[in-house]
């Protein structure tokens, strides 16, 4: 070409090579096609799955209402359904009542809605809610305790056939009796939690279990004086000595405990009020008659706030009215004091404590809980009641 030199047309562009557009359409049809079948076996997978997951968390939960039923503890719903698809299996139950036939005497419970809930991953390991208010009633006959909370949750691991765990926990929990003598709070706290574990061996193999508990600002002031003030508690104790955990009300659990020399290792507790505090360690077993022996190490932390609570001046009482030939009244053994010089059972009360006091002091180890001082002495435990020295303190009732 004129005008143009050889280097010139050697840098020209090379030609274009023609477009093929039908071969592109076909793999952005395959794609879209792929993508699209992708999708629907996942779908299918998906709902599969979830329905193979919702079987077996349905079996789940409902051998573990054969389980409870076994016991004496029967269930039952006003009305169930099931849901939660795609990723959760959810159990919802109405009006939902259970009978306590084991207790002695029975008693019903009834709750307008309890939840169930796994996830797919995990079917064997349920959620539950329990929505308060939960009744409390002779069988048949109209409420005579209610217990509410702002929530309650129920986790259960494991088959029922071989259970793993279980934990309870509630947020302001209080109990109520609407009806009868005594009626009122009964129980309240800010929170409570209940947990236990199988740690050794298997549900059908002596198992070792691991519970533990913890509550705050509990009261419990009907009970005795030192449950009046908030307290702040955690206690964590091993079981061992069970045969297996196949469905046994639990006395029959601790009878085969003590038939095989086995025991509670309280491997800490620890319990606190505004003004003092008790920690402690101990090994307790249980006798042929189903009480609890052994030994409690505490440490405590405002002792002088604690021992007028224990009622050291109510036994005094008892004591002086069956001297007098009276039933053993604390309150009139007081009175009679009282008659002879009056103020003398404030008196009386009063020199008692401080000397309880000062004996407990003497007796005692110096110790310290959190910089504070304390004092750390053994608590014996003999025939379910517990002794500080020679002075009862309270009674753990029977076992069995």
């Amino acid at each position: 070409m004129s005008g143009e030199s050889p280097l010139s047309i050697m840098r020209s562009a090379p030609p274009r090579l023609p477009k093929r557009p039908a071969r592109r359409r076909r793999s952005r049809l395959w794609l879209s096609v792929a993508s699209v079948a992708i999708l629907i076996v996942f779908a299918v997978g998906l709902s599969w799955g979830w329905y193979l997951a919702a079987s077996i968390a349905d079996r789940a939960l409902a051998g573990w209402v054969s389980r409870e039923a076994k016991l004496g503890r029967v269930y039952d719903c006003g009305a169930q359904s099931i849901g939660g698809f795609p990723f959760r299996i959810v159990t919802r139950c109405e009006n939902a009542t259970a009978r306590f036939n084991s207790n002695n005497p029975p008693f019903d419970l009834a709750a307008t809605d309890v939840t169930f809930s796994a996830a797919l991953y995990r079917p064997t390991l349920l959620h539950g809610d329990i929505a308060g208010p939960v009744t409390l009633a002779d069988p048949g006959q109209p409420p005579i305790f209610v217990a509410n909370w702002s929530r309650a949750r129920l986790d259960l691991s494991g088959l029922p056939s071989d259970p793993e765990g279980i934990s309870v926990s509630l947020t302001a929990p209080r109990l109520d009796r609407v009806a009868g003598p005594g009626s009122g709070m009964i129980f309240k706290a800010d929170s409570a939690q209940v947990d236990g574990r199988i740690i050794q061996g298997s549900a059908r193999s002596n198992p070792v279990i691991e519970a533990t508990g913890h509550f705050t600002a509990a009261l419990a002031p009907s009970f005795h004086p030192l449950l009046a003030a908030p307290l702040r508690g955690d206690i964590d104790a091993v079981m061992r000595g069970f045969k297996d955990f196949s469905p046994k009300p639990w006395p029959t659990l601790f009878r085969e405990m003590q038939a095989s020399g086995g025991g509670i290792d309280i491997k800490s507790f620890r319990i606190e009020r505004s003004d003092a505090t008790v920690v402690g360690t101990g090994t307790l077993t249980v006798n042929a008659h189903g009480r609890l022996d052994g030994t409690l190490n505490v440490a405590v932390a405002g002792i002088e706030n604690i021992v007028p609570l224990l009622g050291i001046d109510q036994l005094i009482g008892q004591g002086i009215d069956k001297l007098t030939g009276g039933s053993g009244s604390s309150n009139q053994g007081l009175n009679a004091l009282d008659r002879l010089l009056p103020g003398l059972s404030g008196v009386v009360r009063d020199q008692t404590n401080t000397n309880l006091i000062d004996n407990i002091k003497k007796m005692g180890q110096p110790t310290e809980i959190d910089k504070k001082p304390a004092i750390a002495l053994p608590l014996r435990v003999a025939d379910g009641i517990i002794y500080l020295g020679v002075i009862p303190v309270g009674v753990v009732p029977a076992l069995f």
